[in-house]
């Protein structure tokens, strides 16, 4: 106990001395999370959109509001000497839309009046939402025009009455802001321990502990529990911060959460310092980090894309991302409020991820002695 206790205070001194781990552990955080929260939008809007009317009735325009009342395109200037190909071949709308004239003579006619839809399909998302956006409106218009001309019939005998469950107001904050607070939670804890693991390799420093008659667990948890002290201090910063600005709150039993919290810091502290044992330099730990932690925690994690769309055998690394847990623990807290009925196997799973870094962290220094 009293080498543990020797060795937090070693690496307290050097914390403190070291601005750039300061950074790491407060500023940087806090930065990430307004970046993600802020930056990070799913739901598109303002696609800029171009209608071009060549019949110019009534019954177009009322068509063209409809489009419109989506609120999802913003409309574009036009210029009378420009063809609508051009507009998206320059970037400058997204889509395009060309009513032939005849349009409103076809429709009383009751005649098919097809019109030309010009997607820009550079942007994957842009051309599902854009084609059924305007689905929808066409939809819309058919029944309109349906009450129309027979006012006393019946309605349709099916009419779903759609709920969003948790999230009525479609939020997407309340989607990203929770599933960031897991991101910026294994990120930064990992990348601070990394450095500080790889500083001593580095800087050769590591031959007093190694001279020391402290062992390989008595340095690991010394280092470890110093930082978990402060990647706490860290966590309750940015979950607090983050609650205020973004107006969070937990929508059921909080237990489950706090309880999770301690453990998903320590894994994360736990996996930077393995990381940083057996790294040569801090540049070469803070790519791993980069490249082993960061990434596979944004893309692999459900935060962004839901894990049911990684295809196969991508997939199956899902199951070894820390942060897969928590990002779904953290939804559940904030968003849908379950409680320990549903997310009772997280803790119990980062504690066995912990268990099996700490002993991969023991393995790469159990021998205590400067490798040549």
């Amino acid at each position: 106990m009293h080498s543990i206790l020797v060795q937090m205070q070693k690496e307290w001194s050097e914390f403190k001395r070291d601005r750039l781990s300061l950074a790491l552990a407060f500023l940087l955080p806090f930065f990430s999370l307004l970046l993600f929260g802020f930056g990070i939008r799913l739901e598109l809007r303002n696609i800029p959109l171009v209608v071009r009317d060549n019949d110019n009735t009534q019954l177009s325009r009322e068509y063209i509001n409809r489009i419109y009342a989506a609120n999802l395109f913003s409309p574009i200037e036009q210029e009378s000497n420009r063809s609508l190909k051009d507009y998206i071949d320059r970037g400058v709308a997204k889509a395009a839309i060309s009513i032939p004239k005849g349009f409103t003579r076809l429709v009383f006619r009751r005649q098919t009046s097809p019109f030309l839809v010009l997607i820009d399909g550079t942007d994957i998302a842009n051309v599902q939402v854009v084609s059924n956006s305007l689905e929808g409106a066409n939809l819309f218009f058919l029944g309109m025009l349906k009450k129309m001309r027979n006012p006393g019939a019946p309605e349709a005998p099916v009419k779903p009455e759609l709920r969003l469950w948790f999230n009525p107001g479609r939020s997407e904050t309340l989607f990203i802001v929770p599933g960031a607070f897991a991101i910026v939670l294994w990120m930064f804890p990992a990348l601070l321990t990394a450095v500080a693991a790889s500083r001593e390799k580095e800087q050769k420093t590591i031959i007093r502990v190694y001279a020391s008659n402290a062992n390989a667990l008595a340095y690991l948890l010394g280092k470890s529990f110093t930082y978990f002290i402060v990647s706490m201090c860290m966590a309750v910063l940015v979950i607090g911060l983050g609650m205020i600005i973004f107006s969070l709150g937990f929508a059921g039993d909080p237990t489950p959460f706090l309880v999770s919290l301690p453990i998903y810091v320590f894994v994360s502290i736990i996996f930077g310092l393995c990381l940083g044992t057996y790294a040569s330099s801090q540049t070469v730990a803070v790519q791993a980090t980069s490249s082993i932690g960061f990434f596979p925690a944004l893309l692999l994690s459900g935060f962004v894309y839901p894990i049911a769309n990684i295809p196969f055998p991508l997939s199956l690394f899902c199951v070894i991302v820390p942060a897969r847990y928590f990002v779904f623990l953290c939804r559940d807290a904030f968003v849908k409020g379950t409680g320990w009925p549903e997310v009772w196997p997280v803790p119990l799973i980062l504690l066995g991820m912990a268990c099996f870094l700490l002993a991969l962290s023991w393995l790469g220094v159990k021998d205590m002695q400067e490798k040549e």
